[in-house]
């Protein structure tokens, strides 16, 4: 499994970094199962997943596999989409929920 965290992920990480077990933990959980760990999104957010970290705290990522199944890689439009392995998971950001999905 190929993992790729972008840099607004590394930057909310170091900002937030008080929990940061608590994230190593959650994106163990998805690198092992990313589908059964995410909740699928939709809208604007189509072909991204997102996971709580704690009550109020989302980790949002893609799982490229799935992304080009549902032909959401033609929404998401991905920079390095043809360089990747079927077998990528990006995680893309990383935040408290209201803050998170306004980005």
């Amino acid at each position: 499994m190929e993992t790729i965290f972008e840099k607004a992920f590394l930057v909310a990480l170091r900002k937030h970094s008080s929990i940061k077990q608590l994230v190593q933990k959650k994106v163990d959980m998805i690198i092992e199962n990313p589908i059964a760990m995410g909740e699928p999104l939709k809208g604007n957010w189509q072909g991204f997943y997102s996971c709580p970290v704690k009550r109020n705290f989302i980790i949002i990522y893609l799982f490229c596999e799935v992304c080009r199944k549902k032909s959401d890689d033609l929404v998401v439009e991905c920079s390095d989409c043809l360089d990747r392995p079927d077998q990528t998971i990006k995680f893309v950001l990383l935040g408290p929920h209201d803050k998170a999905y306004g980005k």
